[in-house]
């Protein structure tokens, strides 16, 4: 099972050549390893019980070789951690916060926020479900199914040009239907991070432990596991019947994707 089998990663991987020297030296003879997402969420796991600043220890990073050129994600966890819990500080009434985060570890967390200002995380998580603007990004033909020693497995892998100009259409699409308003500030919200990264970039949906949960939610309701779930379509429907004022289509597709994640999200009452 994974470290944290209850979250989802959306991955920005981009090639060798768009990193620093330093970077490139270190991390071009580096062996591919299949077992770098369990290891990312073992280190967050400990960062999050014991933090430290995100100038702390050097991270890891995924690495992807495709068609003769290397491809990195830098895991950041640190950087993303010190994020949340700066949010999180930020969430409460300042009274409050010392229950929560010493002096000691404010004074940290307040360092820290400098040296985030110029850090773009290469990696998004959620827990128990996964976004639908985040299935946006790709079509059915990119993705990929099937088992690991971790259980079940789903991954989409697409350029970034592709997810871009999904985004965009969908963002256009929403824009149109219901104007300005929170749906249409997260896409564009997510177009901004694409936006960030080097143009020929790829770009990965992973569902991490949430497959083993789609895969049980959906035998449990009588469908065929893991291979029954089309989050994509289901999506790429929705935007669609937007597009075309077809608000029934828009509906169903919507409908249709949101009842299959609560049942996975059910899963979280349970545990």
């Amino acid at each position: 099972m994974r470290a944290t089998p209850y979250v989802a990663s959306l991955r920005i991987y981009e090639p060798l050549s768009a990193f620093d020297p330093a970077d490139r030296l270190r991390w071009q003879n580096l062996e591919s390893d299949a077992t770098s997402f369990n290891r990312e969420e073992e280190l967050a796991l400990h960062r999050v019980v014991q933090p430290e600043p995100p100038a702390g220890r050097p991270d890891g990073v995924h690495v992807l070789d495709r068609d003769g050129i290397r491809y990195l994600s830098p895991w950041a966890t640190a950087t993303r951690c010190w994020a949340a819990l700066d949010n999180f500080k930020e969430s409460l009434p300042s009274t409050v916060v010392p229950y929560f985060v010493s002096s000691a570890m404010e004074e940290v967390i307040t360092a820290g926020v400098d040296l985030l200002d110029d850090k773009v995380p290469h990696i998004l998580n959620e827990t128990w479900i996964i976004p639908p603007r985040w299935f946006i990004l790709f079509s059915p033909d990119e993705r990929t199914r099937g088992e690991n020693q971790y259980g079940k497995y789903c991954l989409s892998l697409t350029t970034i040009a592709n997810a871009k100009q999904r985004c965009d259409n969908a963002h256009d699409a929403v824009l149109g239907a219901f104007g300005d308003g929170p749906v249409e500030q997260e896409l564009e919200n997510l177009l901004t991070w694409l936006e960030m990264f080097h143009p020929e970039s790829l770009v990965e949906l992973d569902y991490g432990g949430l497959a083993n949960y789609m895969d049980k939610a959906l035998r449990d309701s009588g469908e065929d596991g893991l291979d029954a779930d089309t989050s994509i379509e289901d999506v790429t429907s929705s935007v669609a019947g937007l597009a075309t004022a077809d608000g029934m289509a828009a509906g169903v597709g919507y409908q249709r994707l949101m009842s299959r994640w609560r049942l996975v999200q059910a899963f979280e009452q349970a545990s």
